[in-house]
């Protein structure tokens, strides 16, 4: 279990680590961002969350590579801990990267299948079944900015939007 844990910390280094963002290949970012938004969900969740994020490469007004548009974030604040910048609460794109808990996968089966998703999605073998959404949030919360966009589809435990 300690070489597991010492393994995944090469792969996710804390906040602020030798770069900016705490990872710089596309594969393991979108199977983060996969794992953590729908790892708990059907295949077809993963692979919608996932074109989100290329969706939202591919438009001008989102950053131009998919680690960028994972750990995008309006702000950044000082560890008190390490004195490294980390990201605002409640300040991302994606919540899990700045909601204060571990990024690091904890169960290796679930991002074994996000990883190889993302390798799939990656390489245009599964269709965007959220019709070009950007946006999305979860079906048990109605976030503020919900109504000013066009909802496309609703999959598994997730609301779409362009």
């Amino acid at each position: 279990m300690i070489k597991y844990l010492l393994a995944l910390l090469l792969v996710f280094p804390p906040y602020g680590v030798a770069n900016q963002y705490p990872v710089n290949d596309s594969a393991v970012c979108l199977a983060q961002n996969i794992y953590f938004e729908a790892g708990n969900q059907p295949v077809a969740g993963k692979v919608a969350v996932a074109h989100v994020v290329l969706n939202r490469v591919a438009h001008e007004r989102f950053p131009d590579s998919i680690c960028e548009v994972v750990y995008q974030t309006k702000e950044y604040k000082t560890s008190w801990r390490t004195g490294l910048p980390v990201p605002r609460r409640g300040m991302c794109q994606f919540s899990w990267y700045c909601d204060g808990k571990s990024d690091i996968p904890l169960d290796s089966v679930t991002y074994d299948l996000s990883y190889k998703l993302a390798g799939k999605i990656m390489a245009g073998e599964w269709a965007d079944i959220t019709e070009g959404s950007m946006w999305y949030h979860a079906t048990h919360v109605y976030p503020y900015w919900a109504g000013t966009l066009n909802q496309t589809v609703v999959i598994n435990e997730h609301v779409f939007y362009k």
